[in-house]
């Protein structure tokens, strides 16, 4: 499914997009991560006029999920399904990095079992060194760094190549310059992107559209512009540890079974912290997800 806008899905087939609405005996019943979603993979019939109606939705083979961002209560949201991997754009520089934030996503994507690669943009801003020294932390979690620079042309090849034949949820900030990445990787696809989300954010009442972009070479971006308010769902603060790499292989040595990390004797935690073993800046950012809950955004 390329395309949810209004109750209307685009998907593609192998006659071309469709415009499909679902049974009503398909949606009666379904609430939260049971909603289709951008990137499902659907059963349709046609109908006579050329629009389609859906009446089956595949198992999911994966799913980007969120804290719906509304008033009426806890719900889960799906912002992609089967994605292969999440593509998290910050810039070394104008924004300056929100590392915290960039922590956020990578537990979201530890949890849901999706491959995380970070992309440090700008880095004509600060230089190649600094730029490698502003994101060293994250190289020994194992976690896939392409430094870019559209200026120069830094990294864009080897972008490009990673999202190849790939279905890839590409999200940060704003500012980070995700829409002039997607244009040195397809001239008008960023374009593309921001004129997509900026019309559904015109006028009094927001009409919410998502979308998926086919590239010329093979794969699919969705761009991600909801995931500035990154909720946590269904997420415990017990459960953190198990989603910071570091972390995971140390708290079965803590002294106690319920340590928090923070002041109890024969923490294993706090011991890799003062040995260096673990990036004071990620301890910190782990405390603080502790403290502010799943609900909590950024």
């Amino acid at each position: 499914m390329l395309r949810l806008q209004s109750g209307f899905y685009t998907v593609q087939t192998g006659r071309g997009e469709v415009t499909c609405q679902m049974r009503k005996r398909i949606k009666r019943g379904l609430s939260g991560q049971e909603f289709i979603a951008i990137g499902d993979l659907v059963k349709i019939s046609l109908q006579d006029d050329g629009t389609g109606s859906i009446e089956e939705m595949l198992p999911r083979r994966s799913a980007l999920v969120r804290l719906a961002p509304t008033p009426g209560g806890m719900q889960p949201q799906v912002m992609l399904a089967n994605a292969d991997q999440v593509v998290l754009v910050f810039a070394c520089a104008r924004p300056e990095p929100h590392l915290r934030m960039l922590d956020r996503f990578l537990v979201v994507c530890e949890k849901q079992s999706l491959p995380a690669v970070i992309v440090a943009n700008k880095i004509d801003l600060v230089g190649e060194d600094q730029a490698h020294e502003m994101f060293a932390l994250y190289k020994p979690l194992g976690y896939p760094i392409i430094f870019t620079s559209t200026k120069s042309g830094t990294g864009i090849g080897q972008l490009h190549a990673l999202l190849e034949d790939k279905l890839s949820a590409f999200t940060g900030p704003s500012g980070v310059g995700k829409t002039s990445l997607l244009n040195a990787i397809q001239p008008e696809l960023g374009l593309t992107v921001r004129e997509v989300s900026s019309w559904h954010n015109k006028g009094r009442h927001t009409t919410v559209v998502r979308q998926m972009f086919p590239l010329l070479n093979g794969g699919y971006v969705a761009d991600m512009p909801g995931l500035r308010s990154l909720a946590l769902w269904d997420t415990s603060p017990e459960e953190l540890d198990g989603y910071f790499p570091e972390l995971r292989g140390l708290v079965e040595h803590c002294q106690f079974n319920d340590c928090t990390h923070r002041t109890e004797p024969g923490c294993a935690v706090r011991a890799a912290v003062e040995k260096g073993k673990i990036h004071p800046q990620r301890y910190e950012s782990y405390l603080k997800l502790r403290e502010e809950g799943s609900a909590s955004e950024y």
